[in-house]
């Protein structure tokens, strides 16, 4: 969203026209949230040409459409599972004597502004309501598993600010900007917001909570849990592996093979065959450390000393070994070979991208491209093996696994770019930074890095971008909160 272009259609007539023209728009084009920013500046852009508005109103429209794509979720959740958020700036500030406390404004309910009306329309719904700025608030209160869904009023400007937010977090919630912006004496559309408030449909199934899949995920992840799926023994090098796929780690794979499995079955009931998959691309991913560590010559991860640190380069070669041979061997057991074919093709990606970043030499210097290429067979796939595997594990279907490789190959790129910037690497290895400074000399190094955080943030749209085609409002609402924490 641009301030400079910001524009409210000025009666409520005319809001009334343009919103009933907005919804057959999104209707036509059968919009499931969440949606990009990307998505929604493009969507206004059309809109706006395709009626001959003035372009001054792309804002507003882009909240329209937000809200058109949401409606059917939010209408779906239970009043009591949602919250009104107002804004303090409604209140008529020569006669409000509301205090205001770390909440918000207590209001007195006095009838001189339209707060105490709204409110009180929510206690009859059976909704929270809660008068204060900002949507930081909602997501604390989504997280903590308060509310489900939030009707938040408030100004253009203050939505340009939590709209990323909102976003990043996928939050089921509709957005009624106020009909002038400004700080204090403000109005809304009040019947209109009512109307909302009283919109509900029931959903089949509820919204699933990633969150609650995400800590039980973790909790696998310890050697009572995992001694009917790991070898027994008593050797050194059983021990080490055992050890080290139960080390400290944030079990991003595990989880996404998992919630990809809920978000396409609408089941958090877990088969065994799924939890055998999670677990095997675990192994697979400890397995990559513990050789990359060697390779790499780095002796601590995770703020302790690495395998090979402790045992030595040859027993660690041979502990990641026997990580890869309990992860083929779990995938075995779930009797699905296509299970099976996914993992070896993603391994022989990765092996190929690391050994063209072994072959590299630092005196012929790198360029973008050839660093870029090195991360989508590098870093890709061990994104994209746990997608598809939770997709195979839900039966899903080809377009779905078209959109899920776009997608990684997108958050693949920006997540190296990411942590390329954030690791402040040796520009002796190939990198985004060391090939930015060879084929940049020039360049001053906040330039460099500017100019890398906006790489980044351009594969970080594409890769929002390749989920506008999913129908699966749970797919994109998982995809879009990991995209979020990936890429924090």
């Amino acid at each position: 969203m641009d301030s400079t272009v910001r524009f409210i259609p000025d009666t409520l007539q005319e809001r009334t026209r343009l919103r009933q023209g907005i919804a057959e728009f999104a209707a036509g084009r059968r919009l499931s949230p969440p949606l990009s920013i990307p998505t929604l500046e493009r969507l206004a852009a059309t809109f706006i040409e395709q009626n001959n508005l003035d372009g001054r109103l792309r804002d507003w429209i882009m909240v329209e459409l937000h809200n058109c794509a949401w409606k059917e979720t939010v209408s779906a959740i239970p009043a009591e599972r949602r919250l009104l958020l107002l804004p303090k700036c409604l209140s008529n500030s020569a006669r409000c004597k509301a205090q205001i406390d770390d909440l918000g404004l207590l209001c007195n309910r006095c009838g001189s502004c339209n707060i105490p009306s709204l409110q009180e329309e929510a206690d009859r719904t059976g909704m929270l309501s809660l008068a204060a700025e900002g949507f930081t608030q909602v997501i604390e209160l989504i997280r903590n598993n308060v509310v489900d869904a939030v009707i938040g009023v408030s100004c253009l400007d203050s939505l340009e600010k939590a709209f990323p937010l909102l976003i990043d977090n996928a939050v089921p919630g509709i957005a009624v900007p106020l009909n002038r912006d400004g700080c204090h004496d403000t109005d809304v559309d009040t019947e209109y917001v009512k109307e909302l408030m009283h919109r509900y449909s029931p959903a089949a199934k509820p919204l699933l909570r990633y969150e609650t899949i995400y800590d039980e995920v973790k909790t696998w992840f310890t050697p009572q849990n995992l001694a009917s799926m790991l070898t027994s023994g008593s050797d050194l090098c059983t021990k080490a592996s055992t050890d080290w796929v139960c080390s400290d780690g944030k079990r991003w794979r595990p989880f996404l093979l998992v919630a990809v499995y809920s978000a396409l079955t609408g089941s958090t009931v877990l088969p065994e065959n799924v939890r055998m998959a999670a677990v095997a691309v675990e192994c697979f991913h400890k397995a990559s450390l513990i050789h990359d560590d060697i390779q790499d010559h780095d002796k601590e991860r995770y703020g302790r000393p690495t395998v090979g640190a402790l045992y030595g380069d040859e027993m660690a070669i041979n502990t990641g070994d026997l990580l890869l041979g309990e992860g083929y061997r779990l995938l075995a057991r779930t009797g699905n070979p296509d299970l099976l074919q996914t993992v070896a093709d993603a391994h022989i990606e990765l092996c190929r991208g690391q050994g063209i970043e072994l072959e590299w030499n630092k005196d012929t210097g790198i360029t973008l491209e050839q660093v870029t290429d090195i991360f989508r067979k590098k870093t890709v796939p061990a994104f994209e093996v746990a997608l598809q595997l939770g997709l195979i594990c839900a039966g899903g279907d080809r377009a779905t696994a078209s959109i899920l490789h776009d997608f990684s190959q997108a958050l693949g790129i920006a997540y190296q770019i990411n942590d390329d910037l954030e690791d402040d690497r040796d520009l002796s290895v190939p990198s985004a930074l060391s090939a930015m400074h060879h084929e940049n000399p020039d360049m001053t190094e906040d330039n460099i890095r500017e100019s890398l955080k906006q790489l980044s943030d351009s594969y970080r749209n594409s890769a929002l971008e390749a989920l506008e085609h999913s129908e699966s409002t749970e797919l994109k609402r998982l995809l879009f909160q990991v995209t979020g924490k990936i890429l924090k």
